[in-house]
């Protein structure tokens, strides 16, 4: 092969290569489950979903040592405590509204906030409604610290809650970076 048409061949598997890079940068990846960027999501979906901004609005919103919100931690087994996200959820126009979903910066007092973490297995199966939340709790796929009698009053929004993984889209493709508390 001459050196020109070798320079020719080269050009040609620069541009092939450069234009599938190309193409993979215009695709939205979504977030890594339980990362900063997936609980930022799931806060604003939380937003949109009146099972929960109307159904906890009450006695679990209003358990909160006068503080004036609530907080929920979760993470995923298989990754570690270390990489919890958190939901900061306060009342607002009657309401239960997360004002914030991301890396932890708060620090829980669990007489009234919820830790709650599974397998990726059993979050991804729990998003999809398997097995609801009685017995996800009751069987220990899902393991949870916080005020259980609250959180059983507050089982039917719980239900959504662990829906709302499922509409949430995000990528089990490795673990998200661990968050750090403030």
């Amino acid at each position: 092969m001459s050196s020109r048409a070798f320079h020719a061949r080269c050009l040609f598997l620069l541009g092939v290569v450069g234009s599938l890079g190309a193409s993979r940068a215009g695709a939205v990846v979504p977030p890594v489950l339980m990362s900063a960027a997936w609980a930022g999501q799931f806060c604003q979906a939380w937003n949109h979903d009146p099972k929960l901004t109307q159904g906890l609005a009450g006695e679990w919103l209003h358990d909160d040592k006068g503080r004036g919100y609530k907080i929920v931690r979760m993470y995923r087994d298989d990754c570690g405590a270390a990489s919890a996200v958190e939901l900061k959820i306060v009342p607002r126009d009657g309401r239960a509204y997360c004002a914030y979903g991301g890396a932890p910066r708060s620090t829980p007092d669990f007489g009234v906030d919820f830790l709650m973490h599974a397998s990726t297995g059993n979050w991804r199966a729990m998003g999809a409604g398997d097995p609801g939340p009685m017995w996800a709790m009751v069987s220990g796929k899902l393991e949870f610290r916080g005020p259980r009698l609250v959180a059983m009053r507050a089982i039917g929004p719980f239900a959504s809650f662990l829906r709302m993984l499922d509409k949430v889209p995000y990528s089990v493709a490795g673990c998200p970076a661990p968050g750090k508390a403030s």
